[in-house]
């Protein structure tokens, strides 16, 4: 199978798994309506990939009203979405729970689950009335093992994980297929947003050999290019540098 001529929407398409995924996904012959928060990094990417390759919808996956309206403002030509690419994200502070502020748990619930689930939402009446599509999102080994400072990324994470196996649920006796894709270390700007600080961020991938963008969005293109009758539950995907812990114990 192959994902040339389909209409793949990607959120979080200004960096790091959304990028990639949008430039392969050209590569491969399809076209890529491109979402995001920073209008001159979805210009650029626009500039590189061409306009009948890439449509960019600049808005915040926050907020339920610019959701609606954005999609509602996609042109008829690109209206048939194929795919939606639930990627954008992000992890903020390694602290311990009682330490992290307020402000920032919030911000990681508003786009991680509520920017999620606006977004799925918004696409799957059209996929239904067509019954076709798919619905990829990018959770997190985080969702599935914990680690101190994890607190509400995890949870968030683990929120994707069951929403995606539930939606599935939702969707048996339909066309529409859904996965969750679950990247493990990777390197991106995941860690400069999370810790604000590039010293700090480079020195989560000291002496490691992560993923990168490319390594998920060639997954994610794997995912949408299998067969139709074919339903990927899960990946999770991890570099050979990374494995999963043994549980933690304190010592006195």
């Amino acid at each position: 199978m192959t994902i040339d001529g389909q209409i793949i929407l990607v959120t979080g398409a200004t960096s790091g798994f959304g990028r990639e995924t949008a430039r392969l996904a050209v590569a491969d012959g399809a076209r890529v309506i491109a979402t995001g928060r920073r209008q001159e990094r979805l210009d650029a990417l626009q500039e590189e990939l061409g306009t009948e390759n890439l449509l960019p919808l600049c808005f915040d996956i926050r907020d339920h009203d610019a959701v609606a309206d954005a999609v509602a403002s996609i042109p008829e030509a690109w209206r048939p979405i194929d795919a939606l690419v639930n990627n954008a994200g992000l992890a903020l502070n390694t602290a311990k729970a009682q330490d992290v502020p307020m402000d920032e748990w919030e911000r990681m619930i508003d786009t991680n689950i509520k920017g999620l689930i606006y977004m799925t939402r918004a696409i799957l009446p059209e996929m239904l009335a067509r019954d076709r599509g798919y619905i990829l999102n990018v959770g997190s080994m985080a969702g599935n093992y914990p680690y101190p400072g994890g607190n509400v990324y995890g949870g968030s994470k683990a929120f994707v994980k069951q929403f995606s196996l539930n939606l599935r649920s939702d969707l048996l006796g339909s066309n529409i297929r859904v996965t969750n894709l679950e990247p493990g270390l990777a390197e991106t700007e995941f860690s400069l947003v999370r810790l604000g600080d590039e010293a700090a961020a480079d020195k989560v991938y000291e002496g490691t050999d992560p993923l990168t963008g490319e390594d998920v969005a060639r997954c994610i293109l794997f995912c949408l290019s299998q067969p139709p009758h074919v339903n990927i539950n899960r990946m999770e995907i991890m570099p050979t540098c990374q494995a999963p812990a043994g549980l933690a114990i304190h010592r006195k």
